[in-house]
């Protein structure tokens, strides 16, 4: 969905998966900065919203999701995966229950295959489960942001800022309230900084929550059964993942960021190298400059300088060899 707040001065609309929202609104660094100091706000009204109510909600989420949810606290706000049968992550969802529903926010574009899972796993529960991404825009508050939220609105409060399910009709009134607009790249920018992984990108068909340290996070290890728990239970109890997501400092010289998916291989081994992992988001981040992450092989040693298509990158561990 195209979002009105294309039409403020300076917007320049995002492409690819963001696509519908602005990239940013003509100064990169200035947005970083003001959302790091917990000032403006983001548009991300192109991401789907998808809510679950009904008695049954919780417990019957509870069944389904990596997430221990059975007893969510009103307003708590939580993240849960959807595995496949083999445990690999299919679905990413950010959560909160206001007391009657369960809401959350997805990456763009899923919403309409979470649901078709969701339904198709109702039974004899008594749970309703919709997309509602036409009536509600997700609004992301910074960290330390003092803007007020709108008497009604439900909040998912984390220590990354606050997710607002704004009424869609009201993003352009509430954006004039809590402005400076910042983009999704200055968004991207944080999220990279704080190792923080995303659907999508950090991940491909084959992505087990292990990798990308989503154990605890949105993994709960002590709850029952879910599709896709022996693979996480095997690996937890047996084994090591077979890639990690790194943090990479990117050469500063080079012009042009490695996009999502260049290869990356062994400094040592020169650009004719075997192939260990690949770059799965880059940005230019305005305190350490041009920054990435990236799936690396498990084995590869943690002080190995490595080299991302054409541009030295120097590591830091996230999730440990």
């Amino acid at each position: 969905m195209k979002s009105p707040l294309l039409s403020l001065p300076g917007a320049v609309p995002a492409e690819g998966v963001d696509e519908g929202v602005a990239a940013h609104y003509g100064e990169l660094f200035r947005e970083q900065r003001a959302l790091a100091d917990g000032t403006g706000f983001v548009d991300l009204s192109h991401r789907g919203v998808v809510t679950v109510s009904g008695e049954d909600r919780l417990s019957w989420l509870h069944l389904l999701l990596t997430q221990h949810v059975s007893d969510l606290p009103v307003g708590e706000a939580t993240e849960a995966l959807i595995l496949s049968a083999h445990g690999h992550v299919e679905h990413a969802l950010y959560l909160v229950d206001d007391g009657a529903t369960v809401w959350a926010h997805v990456e763009p574009g899923t919403q309409e295959a979470l649901l078709a899972y969701l339904e198709s796993m109702k039974f004899f529960y008594r749970v309703e489960a919709a997309d509602r991404t036409a009536d509600f825009a997700v609004v992301h508050l910074p960290a330390g942001s003092i803007t007020e939220v709108p008497p009604g609105v439900v909040v998912r409060e984390t220590p990354y800022g606050r997710d607002l399910f704004l009424p869609r009709a009201d993003l352009e009134s509430y954006a004039g309230e809590a402005g400076p607009a910042a983009g999704i790249l200055a968004h991207e920018a944080l999220r990279v900084e704080q190792h923080r992984p995303r659907l999508g990108f950090e991940t491909d068909h084959r992505t087990i929550p292990h990798e990308l340290g989503w154990i605890g996070t949105a993994v709960h290890l002590q709850k029952g059964c879910y599709r896709g728990q022996e693979t996480v239970a095997r690996v937890q109890n047996l084994g090591k993942p077979p890639r990690r997501l790194v943090f990479l400092h990117l050469d500063g010289s080079e012009v042009h960021l490695p996009p999502h998916g260049t290869d990356i291989r062994l400094a040592a081994d020169g650009p004719d190298g075997r192939r260990i992992g690949f770059i799965t988001t880059s940005v230019r981040h305005h305190e350490l400059g041009p920054i990435a992450l990236a799936l690396v092989k498990r084995n590869v040693p943690a002080d190995a300088p490595l080299v991302a298509g054409t541009t030295a990158a120097a590591q830091e561990v996230v999730v440990a060899p």
